[in-house]
């Protein structure tokens, strides 16, 4: 694998909320600050892929950064506020705000959309980013939205990506659910779970309606990851653990200090 393979791998793999820290060891390893240029076109292909949010200078409100809302030249654009910025793919920050009016055969659809996904991210995520974008060639939408849980003073990171391309004439809508949780005090433990979504609706669904849809999966796939937890917990994760014998006897706990375990605790004898 070659220096620049190598350093693309780490950047591209890098958990949630730690970009900027993986860039720093990187940096350390190599001893050589100017390597963030050579890391340049792994940022926005990182960026992009994680659904990465920035704030508009004065403004309150995190948009996304993505593949289906550039404009090139590290341009983008939000439905919602109707503004295109500059966005830093090394620092994460956004500059330069227009005004931009979105031109689409869909404008009046996706306005709809928008609206009844801020209703449905506000009511099941603590904090997420969304949007929605005609694809390049105008026949489909890319609905997308992520939310982020950061807890680095707990050692762990979480995201939730939903990405789907709906078609208003098919009424199809396909995409994936994935999740990104790093776990890292003591050890370093991460999961990453993808989940293909393909649902049809008919053409001429209401936007309200397609998002029903998409909440009614987000939902279920959100249970089953509660339901395998749970079974790893009380299966897989409890096998692991050393289990104390059971004495049915009382712990005399201001002489725990003294026991000698395995003996004392056990009310044996040597």
């Amino acid at each position: 694998m070659s220096r620049a393979a190598a350093l693309s791998s780490f950047i591209e793999s890098a958990p949630p909320g730690e970009l900027v820290d993986v860039t720093k060891a990187i940096k350390s390893i190599l001893g050589d600050d100017s390597v963030q240029t050579e890391l340049s076109p792994s940022f926005e292909k990182y960026n992009e892929e994680q659904l990465t949010t920035t704030k508009l200078p004065g403004g309150s409100t995190e948009v996304l950064v993505s593949a289906h809302n550039s404009l090139g030249d590290g341009r983008y654009y939000d439905v919602e506020t109707q503004s295109s910025f500059d966005f830093d793919h090394a620092t994460g920050k956004a500059s330069a705000v227009q005004s931009y009016v979105l031109e689409s055969q869909h404008n009046d659809l996706v306005k709809a959309l928008v609206k009844s996904l801020s209703t449905h991210a506000s009511e099941h995520y603590p904090k997420a980013s969304y949007g929605v974008f005609p694809t390049s060639d105008d026949t489909a939408l890319a609905l997308l939205t992520v939310a982020n849980k950061y807890s680095p003073t707990n050692y762990w990171n979480g995201r939730w990506r939903s990405s789907y391309i709906y078609n208003p004439s098919s009424g199809s809508l396909i995409g994936n659910i994935q999740v990104d949780v790093h776990y890292y005090e003591d050890g370093n433990v991460r999961l990453l779970t993808n989940k293909e979504v393909s649902l049809t609706m008919g053409g001429g669904a209401s936007a309200s309606e397609v998002i029903r849809k998409l909440g009614a999966e987000e939902k279920k796939y959100q249970e089953d990851l509660n339901k395998a937890f749970g079974s790893l917990s009380e299966g897989a994760f409890k096998a692991l653990r050393r289990q104390l014998p059971i004495t049915r006897q009382k712990i005399e706990w201001e002489k725990i200090s003294g026991y000698r375990l395995g003996q004392d605790i056990g009310g044996g004898r040597r």
